[in-house]
């Protein structure tokens, strides 16, 4: 049965009522008629009263036993968390030129109270966003008698690569996310930093003003990315998260339109693209901002190779004042790189208010003294504390427990949920002396759930009387959560006295490895005292664990982590791992295989329902993840590719009335030849996996007859290294 904390007494006031009228007549036998009404009975009812309220205050004594227990273990409540947000600010008069700066903390009054996390110097500039896209089957389809003509245009050595020059993030709300990892041709994000009229004039004094202006001194601008990631749960461990490696360049418009800068990161408020955040970049001199000319008639290479995407549009091209793009570095192997959003001039805010100087009390002389706040849930990294002394006031240090603080140090502890400052005892720690002030001198409050404002809901934000800006919000604000209660604290004790956050058997390493925050694992596997660099079994002290990412749908190729989701990983479990253990994160040793299947239907009518169905039933039975392999939880590691298990598989498919025997091909490393998997004396052709390998299906043949032939086209992955160039499919 469940542990529940028992009552001290558990009788309630009609108890007490019940009791008392029963023992009348044993001590009282002349009172006859104990009624309602009556005065006697009036008397019952009032110490009946007085016994449940003491009661009461009786029962909340195991409850601060548990509150003790808690702060024993060093389990306090979590304050609220504040939801954050981005801003986009941009300046309300078009001709405008000169950039304006918003100090850090610029307010907002509604609909709560948020502040700006930076200062931001709004520039006089519109960014938009492009992406080189890559074109869809149907365009593909539109485009294939194009690309030759291309290519003999722009005088290619290569293969020509169409893309579609194509705008992001436009709207004032964020819409569907861009993957610029298989979306787009160069895997790049490019912003066109447009002025606010096509005058030639203007757009030469924006360029002169991102470049120094007058004063020479070089700018920064604000940039907002926001990756498409899974939030975290409320109070959940953020942990340390993987940056992706990129670099952030500026055209100079210089030569051939290929010329760019590297720009320097003054802060970087992503932590690497890997949350929603605001990046500030350093702008170089004016001599090296440039963009290339978009028309074909001056420049009859805009837009192809490794040039800015060709913009079409007369009167946007006019506006152009150079491109900035995010340019991931090709050695990280990126499989996803999803962002939700990403704009210029933007800024981070917070839901919390600063607050100034205030006093908070005074010191009695007295050890271990408490002093509240006045408000709960503080950001503990804002709070300045000063105590009154001899020579006037003076800032004392927080740490995070007085008691073990030495007798001369001028110190205090935090309950930032609750909102009150502790200090020592005069042996751990100072004591303010008697009648001394207690200020604060600066602190930040605020939090809750009730900051997850949704989208388009901030529309203002304080400036100068003189400066007037419009203000956008297009992602809702989220993370925040209110202050955690005492039933969730007690539900986090079991968890926390159970492994201690360690990870020490396999199922440790696995659970711990699941929950890794910011990246979405679909399958985990412990591989002990195996050392994947020699492939060496029984070295002791070896931990290897092999993550799979996840991911919907059974298409080719097999899901592989990038690196940033290993170091991630790694990053995680190695805070967890024991001392002596050598821990390393891999990703999945994949066997590519080839497949010939065919079938007799029970309906030829049906034909290409049912061969998409045994297609699927086949990469479903080999997939890395569940609900695919034989036991709908994955291929398992080391389990060797056996024909007659796929030919049960591809019998459980509507439709077909025999199966003939399938052929499986195999290619050895380095080899694009694909070659038949020789039988054994039982006639089964089978592929051998090592215990830490997988198989890939890398080549499927399904047809409607018999697999006699055992010579089938190789149908591999290819590479689609070209260059790029423009084209502008026909809409209907």
């Amino acid at each position: 049965m469940p542990f529940q904390p028992p009552a001290l007494d558990d009788r309630s006031f009609e108890d007490l009522v019940t009791d008392l009228v029963r023992r009348i007549p044993a001590h009282t036998p002349e009172w006859t008629q104990p009624s309602e009404g009556d005065p006697g009975r009036t008397l019952i009812d009032l110490f009946a009263w007085l016994a449940d309220t003491i009661l009461y205050r009786a029962n909340l004594i195991p409850e601060r036993q548990r509150l003790a227990f808690l702060r024993l273990l060093g389990v306090g409540m979590r304050p609220a968390i504040p939801a954050q947000g981005l801003l986009q600010i941009s300046l309300a008069e078009p001709a405008a030129v000169a950039p304006v700066t918003l100090p850090l903390h610029s307010a907002v009054e509604k609909p709560l109270p948020y502040e700006t996390l930076s200062e931001i110097m709004v520039h006089a500039v519109e960014g938009r966003a492009f992406i080189k896209r890559v074109p869809s089957d149907a365009e593909d389809r539109q485009l294939r008698d194009l690309l030759p003509d291309l290519r003999e245009l722009y005088g290619i050595a290569g293969s020509p690569r169409g893309y579609v020059t194509t705008p992001v993030f436009t709207g004032k709300i964020a819409a569907d996310p861009v993957d610029l990892a298989t979306a787009t041709r160069d895997h790049c994000l490019w912003f066109a930093i447009l002025a606010g009229t096509p005058d030639p004039a203007q757009v030469a004094a924006v360029r002169e003003e991102l470049g120094g202006g007058a004063s020479n001194r070089r700018r920064a601008i604000n940039i907002g990315i926001a990756p498409a990631i899974a939030m975290p749960e409320a109070f959940d461990d953020i942990g340390i998260r993987a940056r992706v490696p990129h670099v952030w360049e500026i055209s100079t418009g210089d030569g051939d339109g290929q010329g760019y800068v590297p720009l320097d990161v003054l802060a970087d408020g992503s932590m690497g693209l890997t949350r929603a955040g605001v990046i500030r970049l350093l702008m170089p001199g004016k001599d090296d901002i440039g963009a290339p000319s978009n028309d074909v008639l001056q420049q009859v290479s805009a837009g192809v190779g490794d040039r800015p995407p060709r913009i079409d549009d007369e009167v946007l091209a006019a506006r152009l004042v150079t491109w900035i793009r995010l340019r991931p570095d090709r050695k990280a192997q990126l499989s996803a790189l999803k962002l939700g959003w990403a704009g210029i001039n933007a800024v981070a805010i917070e839901q919390r208010r600063t607050l100034g100087r205030q006093t908070i009390g005074q010191g009695t002389g007295a050890s271990d003294l408490e002093l509240s706040l006045g408000s709960g849930s503080v950001e503990a990294s804002s709070l300045v504390i000063d105590v009154e002394e001899e020579e006037g006031m003076r800032s004392w240090r927080q740490v995070a427990d007085t008691a073990a603080a030495r007798r001369d140090e001028r110190v205090y502890s935090l309950d930032s949920e609750a909102g009150t400052v502790r200090f020592g005892d005069g042996v751990r720690g100072m004591v303010p002396g008697r009648g001394r002030q207690v200020q604060v001198a600066r602190m930040r409050t605020g939090g809750g759930a009730a900051g997850n404002v949704p989208a388009g809901t901030i529309k203002a934000i304080a400036t100068p009387a003189e400066v007037r800006v419009k203000v956008g919000q297009p992602l809702p604000c989220a993370g925040g959560a209110d202050a955690e209660l005492l039933a969730e604290a007690e539900r986090r004790v079991p968890a926390l006295i159970r492994h201690g956050d360690r990870a020490v058997t396999a199922r440790d390493y696995k659970e711990q490895a699941l929950r890794t925050p910011g990246v979405a694992v679909g399958r985990v596997e412990v591989l002990e005292r195996f050392k994947p660099q020699q492939r060496r079994d029984g070295v002791p002290g070896v931990v290897t664990v092999m993550v799979i990412p996840q991911r919907l749908g059974t298409q080719a190729p097999a899901p592989r982590p990038d690196r940033p989701m290993l170091e991630t990983v790694h990053a995680w479990l190695d805070e967890r791992r024991p001392l002596a253990t050598e821990l390393y994160v891999v990703g999945t040793d994949y066997v590519p295989i080839g497949v010939s299947a065919a079938v007799e239907l029970v309906d030829s009518t049906q034909r290409e329902a049912v061969l998409d169905a045994v297609s699927e039933a086949i990469r479903l039975h080999l997939w890395a993840l569940a609900p695919g392999g034989p036991d709908g939880q994955g291929w398992p590691l080391g389990r060797a590719v056996d024909d007659r298990l796929l030919e049960t598989a591809i019998g459980r498919v509507p439709g077909v009335r025999t199966v003939a025997p399938v052929r499986l091909f195999a290619r050895r490393p380095g080899e694009k030849k694909w070659r038949p998997v020789a039988e054994d004396s039982q006639l089964r052709g089978r592929i051998a996996l090592q215990r830490w390998q997988l198989p890939e299906l890398a080549m499927l043949a399904v047809s409607e007859g018999d697999t006699s032939s055992p010579s089938l086209p190789p149908q591999g992955f290819t590479d689609d290294a070209g260059v790029s160039v423009p084209v502008v499919p026909e809409t209907c």
